[in-house]
């Protein structure tokens, strides 16, 4: 059993986000599986994503079993001009959840120490939100890109130790939950 199958990650699950969860290999982006339909909390998470995509149609890449790259389904009944503010959320939901001192860079990028940890990128679907989010997490420094806007890095690097990316996403979901309440009490 890996630490992205259902059977490892849904007994953390402590709120309402990341039901129904779906796990798949490999997929071109978690985006694209997400239905349009989706109930609020639906997360869809792959190992590997063949096409995933950042701001700017730019390339993120993640060999298979070193990244979280997952997508959320969200119903946010607030003003259209509102829903670029989750793209924010998101991201203040992973730096509460890496464990390590991160920041971010507007609007969508988690940076440790000036290099990109993770971003998130939202999608208006109707009367729907995706948020798109990838986390660098067992990448090793000689297999991260090389030729990208911001240097990367991952909580490997970072840390030196491996982290089991079912307990990262179980916390940023419960985290992003708190956020996205917060945001909308805010009117």
């Amino acid at each position: 059993m890996g630490d992205l199958d259902p059977e490892a990650v849904v007994p953390r699950l402590r709120g309402r986000f990341g039901r129904p969860y779906t796990f798949v290999v490999t997929t071109e982006s978690t985006q694209l599986l997400v239905p349009l339909d989706a109930a609020e909390g639906t997360v869809v998470v792959a190992d590997v994503q063949t096409a995933g995509r950042g701001r700017l149609g730019r390339r993120w890449e993640a060999a298979a079993g070193t990244s979280l790259l997952f997508s959320l389904a969200l119903v946010p009944e607030v003003a259209p001009a509102r829903l670029p503010g989750l793209t924010l959320v998101a991201a203040g939901a992973v730096v509460d959840s890496l464990g390590v001192e991160a920041t971010i860079k507007h609007p969508n990028d988690v940076l440790v120490g000036g290099r990109k940890i993770a971003g998130a990128l939202g999608e208006a679907r109707a009367d729907r939100v995706v948020l798109g989010i990838g986390v660098n997490v067992n990448v090793p420094a000689d297999a991260l890109p090389v030729e990208t806007v911001l240097p990367p890095t991952s909580l490997l690097v970072e840390t030196g130790a491996l982290h089991d990316r079912g307990a990262l996403l179980a916390e940023i979901l419960v985290a992003l939950e708190r956020r996205y309440d917060d945001w909308l009490a805010e009117g």
